[in-house]
């Protein structure tokens, strides 16, 4: 499975990298200024999370010629910023408005109330409950599967290496996943995992230098197989394991084709998917079909929500993993094997 990204430098706080006048879609149904999408810690350009969103959102704006606006965060921001830049979306007409990341339930949940008319989408994050609220998540503990899966194969030590951005339920997932993956290739593996830190305002998500000082540590360790969740923390980890000649997996996008990442590509085995640009895309068109998507939108292996990146031509040689790794895929689809969450 692949995801489309479109990755950019990120740009200022606050600003738009797009806008539209009112602009309707097929039959005339579409009425409002086009997409409002609003970034995550890190950021557009993290090569990762962020960007993936931006991908369905560009996607969506080719497709429907019907523009958007897309916004950065801010540094140490509040509940109350998001609140703000939600409401800044909804007012201004933009529809649907998008939350790229769990830190923005509560504020989704406050603006969506305000505006029933508009559509509201928040990315990782289950518990809104709301006619006007879609709530996009996904499996990826089984995509994570797939990386333990493709690390305790590929590994010449038995040693491996876990690197979390923040230490939160969500990224729990992403452990659980790979731990189970790599442990029924071997039982008996050993597994480095580092969380970089307790919350996010402490920069889990959104700091490189703490990424490449977490990955030395794990390689110095032993470790000659690294699997991150961090975010733009995560480019950190890929440039240690490029410079230190180990293999990385990325995460969310499919991070051999990021053009930032390119010096680095060689030693990027694979990346855990989550296709985060299909489920704006997918919100978008369904608000211009006048069909707005409502309630718990869960993605998973099965439905191509998740999956596992195989761009690199060195993966495709390494037939016994690729073999694994397809295997694996089918038992999870065919439900032969349950992977925990936890």
């Amino acid at each position: 499975m692949t995801v489309a990204v479109v990755a950019l430098a990120a740009g200022g706080c606050g600003k738009s990298s797009t806008a539209s006048n009112s602009t309707s879609g097929k039959d005339g149904k579409y009425a409002g200024q086009g997409i409002g999408l609003a970034y995550d810690i890190g950021g557009k350009g993290d090569q990762s999370f962020n960007d993936a969103a931006y991908s369905g959102f560009k996607k969506a704006e080719a497709e429907f010629k019907i523009g958007g606006r897309d916004i950065e965060p801010q540094a140490g921001e509040s509940d109350a910023d998001k609140v703000q830049r939600l409401e800044t979306l909804a007012k201004a007409g933009y529809n649907p408005v998008i939350g790229v990341g769990f830190a923005y339930a509560p504020a989704v949940k406050e603006v969506a109330a305000k505006y029933p008319k508009v559509s509201f989408g928040i990315i990782d994050d289950d518990t809104i409950q709301a006619k006007n609220v879609a709530d996009m998540v996904f499996h990826e503990e089984q995509s994570s599967y797939l990386a333990g899966v493709a690390a305790a194969k590929a590994t010449k030590k038995n040693h491996i290496g876990f690197i979390g951005g923040v230490d939160i339920p969500l990224i729990h997932k992403f452990e659980a996943g790979f731990d189970q993956g790599a442990r029924s290739v071997n039982p008996k593996i050993k597994i480095e995992s580092q969380y970089l830190t307790q919350t996010p305002a402490e920069g889990g998500f959104s700091s490189p230098d703490k990424g490449q000082n977490a990955a030395n540590g794990q390689i110095d360790a032993g470790a000659d197989v690294i699997y991150h969740a961090a975010g733009l923390s995560g480019q950190g980890v890929i440039k240690a394991a490029a410079q230190r000649k180990v293999w990385v997996i990325g995460v969310d996008s499919d991070q051999y084709k990021q053009g930032a990442l390119a010096g680095y590509k060689d030693y990027i085995l694979g990346s855990a998917l989550k296709n985060v640009g299909g489920a704006v895309y997918d919100l978008v068109k369904s608000v211009y079909d006048g069909k707005p998507l409502t309630g718990e939108v869960r993605g998973d292996l099965k439905s191509g929500g998740v999956g596992f990146a195989d761009s690199n031509p060195k993966y495709q040689a390494m037939k016994d993993v690729a073999a694994a790794v397809g295997k694996a895929e089918q038992d999870i689809v065919n439900g032969k094997v349950t992977v925990a969450t936890k």
